[in-house]
């Protein structure tokens, strides 16, 4: 069993959760925020967070903050020796409730996980189960709910990865190598209907695109380069 340093929660969309259970995912890009703004008057430098981003450092551009050692500190995800526990949309059996908001003055739907407690096994969405979903929220009745990753508990949680390094790049910097350690290999249909033969670092950008919306390519930003391995839990 692996002694992890800490553990932290982290999200996975669908197809990277199967990119993830077939080995062919061992890496994940992150925005980093703040992103590092340019020294004026002294191009090529930036001014770097640095670890808990209360003060900035300044470091050359074409050295990344982990040379330093800073970045396995600075990560929000992590360091060296740190466990990732993978979130995904799954499926939970339960009912939901109203609850009084104090902060909103109003009522508010509450999930009621009762899954363990009614001896079932949690579902998720990357697998395509057959569940039969209830019909709405308003049943006294519990039954089986699609529920976003956002709000998976750590008993749902079926995968742990284990961080084996974490590096500071720009976004574009990717090789196809890398590319394909994100689980974006061409023609695996990560990104449905788009060209076959676009290089892994083509269908790198378009995925980026699609989480992270127009033009979150182009703008280059800098991102955590997180490299992992599955542990089995």
């Amino acid at each position: 069993m692996t002694n992890l340093l800490k553990e932290r929660p982290i999200l996975f969309s669908a197809p990277m959760v199967r990119a993830l259970l077939d080995g062919s995912k061992t890496q994940t890009r992150r925005l980093m925020k703040p992103q590092p703004e340019p020294v004026p008057h002294r191009p090529g430098d930036y001014q770097w967070p640095c670890n808990a981003f209360h003060s900035m450092v300044s470091v050359a551009d074409t050295r990344a903050p982990s040379a330093h050692g800073m970045a396995g500190d600075a990560c929000p995800h992590g360091g060296h020796g740190d466990g990732l526990r993978v979130r995904e949309t799954f499926f939970a059996y339960g009912r939901w409730v109203t609850r009084y908001s104090q902060k909103k003055g109003r009522d508010e739907w509450h999930f009621i996980d009762m899954t363990v407690e009614c001896d079932r096994a949690y579902q998720y969405d990357a697998g395509s189960p057959d569940v039969p979903l209830a019909a709405g929220r308003g049943s006294v009745l519990p039954g089986w709910y699609k529920r976003p990753a956002i709000f998976m508990p750590r008993a749902a949680s079926r995968i742990l990865l284990e961080i084996v390094s974490v590096r500071v790049e720009r976004l574009q910097n990717i090789s196809d190598g890398d590319a394909r350690a994100e689980g974006t290999p061409g023609g695996h249909g990560v990104i449905p209907s788009y060209n076959y033969h676009a290089t892994p670092s083509e269908h790198f950008s378009h995925l980026w695109e699609s989480i992270n919306g127009a033009g979150s390519w182009a703008s280059n930003p800098w991102v955590w380069v997180i490299e992992f391995k599955r542990v089995t839990p």
